[in-house]
């Protein structure tokens, strides 16, 4: 990995798994002194290779239990359009992900919902509504067997 070594790669794996780790306890890990440690630290973050640190919460204990993935096509894949609809799809409520895709469609969508009916709500009221839409295939998860947050490394 471009920039990265052993130690970087072991402490960006020890923070994905637990971001809540203090400084001492990633040096002990790792094998160096806090205040190293720290510096390498800060340097990834400065880098922009940490982007940030989250709370992993459980979808059903938050009333979004489940997941819905939709594939979206638009009118056209002009600069301008692409730009409307993603200016308008970061608003989208129980959205978690939007990519541009190659290939049939034009977006893939991730989105949590509590249940069928709150994914009909927000198809009625917000997809439906996107700027340049032509389509819309949604596919519903039945159960989650892998879903990482973490970059392989």
């Amino acid at each position: 990995m471009d920039g990265l070594d052993r130690t970087d790669i072991a402490l960006l794996r020890l923070l994905q798994a637990d971001a809540r780790l203090t400084n001492q306890a990633l040096a002990d890990r790792v094998g160096l002194s806090p205040s190293a440690c720290l510096r390498r630290v800060r340097r990834l973050e400065e880098s922009g290779v940490v982007t940030g640190t989250t709370t992993l919460l459980d979808p059903a204990r938050t009333g979004r239990a489940r997941t819905v993935v939709v594939e979206v096509t638009l009118a056209s894949q002009r600069e301008d359009d692409l730009t409307a609809f993603e200016r308008a799809v970061v608003d989208l409520p129980a959205l978690r992900a939007c990519h541009l895709l190659a290939g049939e469609a034009d977006y893939l969508l991730v989105l949590a919902v509590a249940d069928v009916d709150g994914y009909e709500r927000i198809h009625r009221e917000h997809l439906a509504r996107l700027p340049g839409v032509t389509r819309l295939r949604s596919s519903v998860a039945l159960r989650t067997v892998v879903d990482r947050p973490q970059v392989p490394l």
